[in-house]
């Protein structure tokens, strides 16, 4: 279970099961997710805020006019954050606060600038659990949107057997995880992702490099982030941010990125070689270049698709073919020459294609065959790649 770059705010309201949450909020943060606690003044009756600040290694907010913290809208900031808002337990007074858009301390004051998506877990009496005005408020919040994830039937705190127990821990866990991760066909799977173009230095100010921006492979990262993979991303020159949770490994030359890709191999399922490394290197002089006129001696850098290619075994390989002229031809060389599992082919000179472009143009050739797709935005582009490579 991969949650990394995952931001994650939960409510905590008073109730004996509030000691089940501590177990989720330390398996959310060793899945990789941030986990911000806010809690009510009932909770932290039956745990200490203390707890959970060691839990999640973030500050614990209760009270809504406390001072100690950097100045922020701590509401408004936590909510723009927050990829997922959590309240467990929800008490039956919490959901009727959310029920009727009542704000009279931090936690509710917080839900009502939630845009996030919302996952509800009661705990609380059997007979206010079934009570006419509890079941109205449960209506109305998934009417809205909200979700549920709710206990079994058992005995009480109160000593009553019946339903109201709060979902146990891997219960909210699994149902936070499927949330977040929709689907999650690349969880367990390490994705080496590379991107962006390299330089190679001429002199110390000056290089030589490519127009590539980095966008296709980072929308790759993106996704496959998405669908519960680990990301390790290796950037060259890229000018997108990169998303939270992966594994970022910044390079500037081809050698360097050969040598972290190599270095990281090991750890990879799936290889996407999207980057564009410079083909060429020069000889590096240690002043900078005043003459009139001077020529430069290229040099071929190492072929760093081919090199994986000859050690991959079992991984599968991805190789983007940013091509000119004779399109097919040369991209379906490349995917034999480099062992390569798929080629994406992209022509650089059809408009809405190539680099710095939010769109692409592209075909995926395999060995059996080749499809091409029309233009339409990276992030899609990214998504049937990475379907693609499931069914190879």
């Amino acid at each position: 279970m991969n949650l990394s770059g995952k931001n994650i705010v939960i409510g905590v309201t008073g109730g004996i099961a509030v000691y089940k949450v501590c177990n989720v909020v330390s398996a959310l943060r060793k899945a990789g997710a941030s986990v911000y606690v806010v809690m009510t003044q009932n909770a932290t009756q039956f745990v200490s805020p203390l707890t959970f600040e060691t839990l999640s290694n973030n500050r614990v907010i209760v009270d809504t006019f406390d001072r100690d913290f950097e100045w922020e809208v701590e509401h408004v900031s936590l909510a723009k954050k927050a990829d997922l808002f959590v309240v467990a337990p929800m008490t039956a007074n919490f959901a009727g606060k959310l029920a009727s858009g009542i704000a009279d301390d931090f936690l509710s004051t917080t839900a009502m600038a939630m845009k996030c998506p919302f996952l509800l877990a009661p705990a609380m009496n059997t007979n206010m659990l079934t009570s006419v005005a509890y079941q109205n408020n449960e209506k109305i919040l998934r009417e809205r949107g909200a979700h549920f994830v709710t206990g079994g039937s058992g005995f009480l705190a109160c000593g009553d057997v019946g339903s109201g127990r709060l979902a146990e821990p891997d219960e909210i866990v699994s149902a936070i995880y499927n949330l977040l991760t929709p689907n999650p066909d690349y969880d367990g799977k390490t994705v080496l992702i590379t991107a962006g173009g390299t330089s190679e230095s001429i002199d110390p100010v000056r290089f030589i490099t490519n127009r590539s921006t980095g966008k296709q492979g980072v929308a790759i990262a993106q996704k496959a982030l998405d669908r519960g993979a680990r990301v390790i991303l290796i950037t060259g020159n890229i000018s997108v941010e990169v998303p939270k949770g992966v594994e970022q490994i910044k390079v500037v030359s081809t050698k360097e990125m050969y040598d972290a890709v190599m270095a990281n191999l090991e750890r990879a399922d799936i290889i996407i070689k999207a980057a564009a490394p410079a083909d060429y290197t020069v000889e590096f002089s240690p002043n900078k270049i005043k003459d009139e006129s001077f020529t430069l001696t290229f040099t071929k850098t190492v072929d760093i698709a081919s090199e994986v290619g000859k050690v991959k075994g079992d991984k599968k390989l991805v190789v983007f073919s940013a091509e000119t002229n004779d399109c097919m031809e040369n991209a379906r060389k490349k995917l034999i020459k480099k062992n390569a599992d798929l080629a994406v082919l992209n022509d650089v000179t059809q408009p809405g294609a190539g680099f710095g472009t939010d769109t692409n143009i592209v075909t995926l050739i395999t060995k059996l065959g080749e499809e091409t797709l029309p233009i339409m935005e990276k992030s899609k582009i990214a998504d049937i790649i990475l379907d693609k490579v499931l069914k190879l």
